[in-house]
């Protein structure tokens, strides 16, 4: 055998079987769960909340927290998180909504906190339109807000995209999961084998709602361009709000960032008249010419 050929064999087998790997560990590069006890209580200082659970067709448990304003609610945000630790921690950003008078639901994915179940990418789509409804259920949608940071904003530009919600907010969101793991992994056949490829920019096609995009200019795990890419997916119901200097994870450190959320969730977007405006001026570089 000649020694080209050899090496071109051996070459073949190592890419198959790190292909294979990637396959079958993906799941444990993807999410970084943190498992509560079924007895685990939740503390918040300050806040006022209580726990709930979910029971699937499937038979999984989804554990969720309502954290509730002090004053009277003007609605719902509910918060889908990122992909680690559960909502033991990222419930400490309730606070971010609940004073400006929004109930906060934060549920963990399946294998997270105290939720249960064999995790896939259209079980956790299916658990989250279960819990939307459960909320639509209580009211309107014109008072829900879907939020969703990092992993979460994939899943909750679906939901908007199949519900009518007030608006739809994403933080530091990836245009899909395919295009974020490619980074890492250019030569590998990641359409075929990805198992939750998320495609961000295929459902915000879809949405009717206004969009709201926060990403940090520093955000170096995904990049703050791709934030530029969606916001041309949808454009007539999009704005991308910038967090310069932010990261990936830190935006909540930034008073810009607090600023931007006062603003998008207090507006009322309002229908302006573009014919008073100068759209249709048209420029002409040619220097227009006197009479005489």
């Amino acid at each position: 055998m000649p020694y080209w050929l050899h090496i071109l064999i051996w070459f073949f087998v190592a890419y198959v079987a790190i292909s294979i790997a990637l396959f079958y560990l993906q799941d444990y590069m993807l999410f970084k769960p943190e498992k509560l006890p079924k007895d685990f209580k939740f503390y918040y200082e300050n806040q006022d909340f209580e726990e709930h659970n979910l029971e699937t067709r499937d038979g999984a448990t989804i554990n969720g927290i309502l954290f509730k304003p002090k004053s009277e609610s003007k609605g719902i945000v509910l918060y889908l998180k990122g992909n680690s630790k559960s909502i033991k921690g990222w419930g400490k950003f309730a606070v971010d909504f609940t004073r400006h008078g929004y109930n906060v639901l934060m549920v963990d994915y399946r294998g997270f906190g105290k939720s249960t179940g064999r995790r896939s990418q259209k079980a956790i789509k299916r658990d989250l339109q279960v819990v939307y409804n459960k909320i639509k259920g209580r009211t309107t949608e014109d008072r829900i807000i879907l939020y969703g940071r990092s992993l979460g904003s994939g899943f909750a530009a679906k939901l908007a995209s199949m519900n009518n919600p007030k608006m739809l907010i994403l933080d530091a969101p990836y245009y899909s999961l395919t295009k974020v793991t490619a980074r890492y992994a250019p030569f590998m056949p990641l359409s075929l084998l990805i198992k939750y490829p998320l495609p961000t920019y295929k459902w915000l096609k879809y949405v009717k709602c206004p969009i709201h995009i926060i990403h940090g200019t520093n955000d170096k795990l995904i990049p703050y361009r791709t934030s530029v890419k969606l916001s041309k997916v949808n454009p007539k119901r999009t704005k991308l709000h910038s967090v310069i200097g932010g990261g990936h994870k830190d935006l909540n450190n930034f008073e810009s960032y607090h600023k931007m959320i006062h603003e998008i969730i207090n507006s009322n977007p309002q229908e302006i008249d573009l014919s008073t405006t100068s759209i249709h001026v048209k420029h002409s570089s040619k220097p227009n010419k006197t009479k005489t």
